[in-house]
């Protein structure tokens, strides 16, 4: 055998080796890079907020997509791995991802430190309609806190403790700085939200929705909540034609013609309110329960909430 034919047979062996090596590292999570500690979390507000607080102190992983709904995306058997091999899972909690939920569960029982932010923001309960009757789960928690910027900074505060806690190798002078910068723009949110709001008449500060989802931003700014055309906590639950009826009458009788739509849902069932109320219904789209991709109008979860607040003052003030 000739030196060049041994020579060319000795290199497509490594180049063979490496190739094999680097697909491995990859599928490992062992590659160059990767040697950060690792924070998995599950919906992709909690997880831009996560980073924040994070840095570059370790490695976030947000397991929920852009524009997906949080009541329905499920998991690869990737991403359960992933939730498992974490140093630390930051979920929301209150039944909000509830196809993921038996995934962080397990995690826990593996010895994975769990952090639930809904628990930890004073959460609210779902209540009877003001105006349009009895809502689906009257009584069960409110999963969605983050309509509160308030919330956010205390829930914000206890990540940055659960990170230094439970992530070994972070700077905690590092994670508490950004916690402190970081909820400095929270509550510069809360002060801008609140002088947006104040232009909106008392009389119109009443919320109709897709389904229940702004108890805590009606709570904090003073709205009313007059029904959700799904009378349910959930996008997964379905109006009956006498819910529909219900919430006409009640939008009718306090003289609200805006319905707040979800961005990441279909406007179907809003549409189908605007018929009942003979077309005049103004539906204006929010960013309620899901981020966008960079650059589509609520890639971060200051960006969504300026967005939310000068759509709604919008809505709730032009004629």
């Amino acid at each position: 055998m000739s030196l060049r034919v041994t020579t060319a047979r000795l290199r497509a062996l490594l180049l063979n080796l490496v190739a094999f090596l680097v697909v491995a590292g990859t599928a490992t999570g062992c590659g160059p890079g990767d040697d950060r500690p690792r924070i998995v979390v599950t919906t992709n507000i909690l997880g831009d907020i996560t980073r924040e607080i994070a840095g570059d102190e370790a490695e976030v992983s947000v397991l929920m997509q852009p524009n997906a709904d949080p009541h329905s995306f499920g998991l690869s058997a990737v991403q359960a791995a992933e939730l498992e091999n974490a140093d630390l899972v930051v979920h929301n909690g209150l039944g909000l991802e509830e196809n993921v939920t038996r995934h962080v569960e397990a995690a826990r029982e593996a010895g994975v430190a769990t952090f639930a932010a809904g628990e930890a923001a004073d959460p609210l309960t779902f209540h009877a309609d003001e105006e349009g009757g009895p809502g689906d789960g009257a009584g069960a928690p409110d999963p969605h806190f983050w309509t509160d910027p308030d919330r956010v900074r205390k829930v914000a505060g206890l990540i940055a403790d659960r990170i230094i806690e439970h992530v070994d190798g972070v700077d905690e002078k590092a994670v508490r700085d950004n916690a402190e910068r970081y909820g400095g723009e929270l509550a510069a949110l809360s002060t801008w939200m609140e002088k947006s709001f104040a232009a909106i008449p008392e009389g119109r500060r009443a919320l109709v929705t897709n389904h229940h989802v702004f108890g805590y931003l009606a709570e904090r700014f003073g709205f009313r909540v007059i029904g959700a055309v799904i009378p349910s906590g959930t996008t997964l639950a379905s109006p009956s034609s006498s819910d529909l009826r219900s919430l006409t009458r009640a939008m009718e009788k306090a003289d609200v013609r805006t319905v707040f739509a979800d961005s990441s849902q279909p406007t179907r069932l809003a549409d189908v309110l605007r018929r009942e109320l003979g077309g005049d219904v103004n539906v204006v789209p929010l960013y309620s329960e899901s981020l966008t991709e960079k650059g589509e109008g609520a890639g971060t979860y200051l960006e969504m909430m300026r967005a939310n607040t000068s759509a709604m003052t919008e809505g709730l003030t032009g004629d």
